[in-house]
């Protein structure tokens, strides 16, 4: 493509951007006439239903005095209403909504404007007053007029020509696309929650429907297009607008839901002046509450908000994942409360329509941390490995930053389908487009670049020819660096622009998550310090036992005729003010047990026979803890679960010089990768060291078992570095019960990283030397 043309398809975006958004410019500036009587959070619940009514009364212009003679026709017949709409219908010449009412904008009149508009907006069907009903129309209408500004609000809304003719579908929903963002803005609101910019919508589109050559090209073929977080229908217009262009004898219906209100009213009043059954389009929470449980669908489109929790349903969601199952929309897992992306996924996937039916094609856009978020087994890991594994995903591809108008983060576009052609078959293609497109003029909200046709058409087009594209440099212009402070002499080379793509094996995405276990080594030792921290109990009560003690207890023997050991009810009343500036974390019933004598006479008792061991063992050091147990059965002391415990905690520490601890001896044959070791003619399985416990990923190879890989790795990245690791065959993965458990990632840009080489370490240093005499001799102008 010439530089010429990408002149001018970026001029035409340009001026078409331009035009819609000096049209929409001009409808907000309605908000000069609400300033000071209204807040600002509130200019858009009024400008909005303005604009659709003015819009809608301009689709219905052509036919507004066929309706009206037939609504006279229709009353003297005295039929129901549903029978009236279908006579009433016929007259709009092909719309789906109608206005009985004489009424229009231009002739409300000043007086009695407020029960007139009451009474246009009456005059609507159902389904198109409805829409009016959340944007709670009738209250602004009422504040409009208390403040005499509702006359002059209808004859500036009149002024505008928003027909059809005037100007078109693709438009008006730029348009409603500016209005809702200058009210996102005015309203501290998140613009980016409500519609995703076209240039995005149009690339998922088309990578969605390109590969449906019935839908393209037969001639009657009805379609079904579905988004579940609809936002003001932007996906679900330009589905409908994609096959028209190329096939317009086809047939596509639209179905939507939004939790939104005034973007599921804008919505309901696109699809209603599109002719699209508006019943499809649904309000509420997609998650929790599935409006359109029943249906399956041939596209789905979506771009759920990045990153937002789902904490508010999380008992809904929970519940249907335990249990329905796989029955539900949430059987391979949940991710995080902090982060519901994937659970969209999982909607969509669970409404793909049947493969005996033809089934479906999946494009949502994530940001980054579907991708790769949680370890093997969790969540996210068991939901990415359901995708791969059921052989769904086909193709991502990594869009620049700076592409929506409420963030700049990496964000990616997943396509998937249960209807993959034969060469696509296991394999996954990863399309880097992150320098496909182009700055703004002017930036709107966080958007500052745009993806033209010819970035779009190059990601197309690599997806359909299913081709890998090695580093190719792309013809864009560079980064503009600002030249303000200090410009280095010698600055860094920037990296080239480049495009590429690569097709992997499905199961190149997963491993095999193994533990790496190495034996515990403990050493233990009878001294006073050791055995002195007895008399405390363990933690919580630590700290603060200690305190008291050396607070009150001056007085406190250990003998046994000492009455008054533990005894601190003349003090409670200070230690509870203690406990309470020092301590407060602890509860109640820990509190009492700290002024409990019998507390501290328990912890007596232990430090009294842990002196006793003392004396009958010794006191030197001992680095061999596998005695331990023989040397306190041969003092003849008793011990309670409880009390060897506290001891042994208290004496003992790891010691990585001291002797392996043997937790069992084993008959059979040594396998020391799996922790069974010969020594001195036994076969041993050491106790494991939980901190020196570590995890290696193992790449997944089905060509070969399990043991055979795990095993090949073990001996040669672990061994030769800690020779006395085992491999923990205890640890397996649920689905197939083999060791390790799997996991799934999808590491994007570990696969497109390009090395760029440091600076030459000479050319650093002259550069810091020149500073360097810079500042010299700055600081010798200050001196002098």
């Amino acid at each position: 493509m010439t530089l010429l043309w990408k002149t001018a398809i970026n001029q035409q975006y340009s001026e078409m951007t331009q035009n819609t958004n000096n049209l929409a410019a001009y409808i907000w500036s309605l908000a000069d006439l609400l300033r000071g009587d209204f807040k600002q959070s509130q200019y858009g619940r009024i400008i909005l239903p303005f604009t659709l009514l003015r819009r809608l009364e301009g689709v219905l212009g052509e036919s507004k005095e066929a309706v009206l003679a037939e609504y006279e026709r229709v009353q003297a017949m005295n039929l129901p209403e549903e029978a009236q709409d279908k006579f009433l219908l016929r007259a709009t010449n092909g719309l789906s909504f109608y206005n009985t009412s004489k009424m229009d904008l231009s002739k409300l009149g000043e007086a009695g404007i407020k029960d007139n508009l009451e009474s246009y907006i009456q005059g609507f069907s159902k389904d198109a007053r409805e829409i009016f009903e959340h944007f709670k129309f009738a209250e602004f209408i009422g504040q409009l007029n208390d403040a005499n500004l509702l006359y002059k609000i209808v004859q500036q809304v009149r002024k505008t020509d928003l027909s059809p003719k005037a100007i078109s579908n693709h438009d008006m929903g730029k348009v409603f696309e500016e209005l809702i963002r200058r009210f996102a803005e005015s309203s501290n609101e998140t613009a980016g929650e409500h519609f995703t910019p076209r240039d995005i919508v149009h690339l998922t589109t088309s990578l969605v429907f390109m590969e449906d050559d019935e839908a393209l090209t037969k001639p009657g073929i009805i379609r079904t297009i579905y988004d579940p977080t609809a936002g003001t229908g932007g996906f679900l217009s330009e589905g409908m607008e994609y096959v028209e262009k190329l096939n317009p004898q086809a047939v596509m219906r639209a179905y939507g839901q939004e939790l939104n209100p005034e973007s599921y009213a804008i919505c309901k009043a696109d699809m209603l002046i599109k002719g699209q059954e508006v019943n499809n389009i649904k309000l509420g929470n997609t998650l929790s509450t599935d409006q359109l449980y029943a249906d399956k669908f041939d596209y789905m489109l979506s771009n759920p908000p990045f990153g937002v929790d789902w904490k508010k349903i999380e008992q809904d969601i929970k519940d249907e994942h335990t249990l329905k199952g796989f029955n539900g929309r949430f059987g391979p897992g949940l991710p995080r409360v902090s982060d519901g992306s994937l659970l969209f996924l999982l909607h969509l996937i669970s409404k793909l329509r049947d493969t005996k039916e033809g089934g479906g094609r999946i494009g949502i856009i994530l940001n980054g941390s579907p991708l790769f978020t949680g370890g093997a087994g969790s969540g996210e890991s068991e939901i990415r490995r359901y995708i791969l594994e059921a052989d769904l995903l086909e193709a991502i591809v990594a869009l620049p930053t700076d592409m929506f108008y409420n963030t700049g983060i990496s964000t990616y576009v997943w396509v998937l389908s249960n209807k993959k052609a034969a060469e696509r078959k296991g394999k996954v293609q990863l399309i880097n487009g992150v320098n496909l497109c182009g700055k703004m003029r002017k930036s709107l909200g966080s958007k500052r670049n745009v993806m033209d046709d010819s970035d779009i058409a190059t990601i197309t087009r690599c997806f359909g020819n299913f081709e890998v594209v090695d580093a190719r440099e792309l013809d864009k212009p560079t980064e503009q660096k600002s030249n303000r402070g200090r410009q280095s002499a010698n600055p860094k080379t920037e990296a080239p622009k480049t495009f590429a793509s690569k097709i992997f094996n499905t199961y190149e995405f997963g491993y095999r998550r193994i533990s790496i276990e190495r034996p515990l080594r403990e050493s233990y030792q009878f001294s006073d310090e050791r055995i002195a921290e007895l008399r405390f109990a363990p933690k919580p009560l630590t700290d603060v036992m200690k305190w008291a003690y050396a607070e009150y207890g001056d007085h406190w023997t250990d003998t046994v005729d000492c009455e008054l050991y533990g005894d601190l009810t003349e003090h409670e009343e200070g230690i509870r003010n203690r406990i309470k500036t020092h301590y407060g974390e602890l509860k109640e019933k820990q509190i009492k047990d700290l002024l409990d004598r019998k507390t501290w006479e328990s912890q007596k008792q232990i430090l009294l026979k842990a002196k006793q061991l003392q004396h009958a063992i010794g006191t030197a050091q001992r680095d061999d803890m596998n005695g331990y147990d023989d040397a306190i059965k041969a003092t003849g002391i008793n011990l309670d679960a409880k009390e060897k415990k506290q001891i042994t905690d208290a004496i003992s520490w790891k010691n990585p010089q001291a002797e392996k601890v043997v937790k069992k001896v084993h008959k059979g044959k040594a396998n020391p990768v799996y922790g069974l070791f010969e020594a001195d003619g036994k076969v041993l399985e050491y106790k494991a060291d939980g901190d020196l416990r570590d995890n290696e990923n193992v790449a997944l190879d089905p060509s070969r078992s399990v043991n055979e890989i795990n095993e090949e790795y073990f001996a040669k990245e672990v061994l030769p570095h800690v020779p006395d690791a085992w491999i923990d065959a205890g640890k397996k993965d649920d689905k197939d019960q083999e060791i390790g458990i799997v996991g799934y990632e999808i590491p994007f840009n570990r696969h497109f990283y390009q090395y760029q080489p440091p600076r030459d370490l000479v050319e650093i240093d002259a550069e810091l030397d020149k500073v360097s005499a810079e500042i010299m001799a700055l600081l010798r102008e200050v001196h002098s």
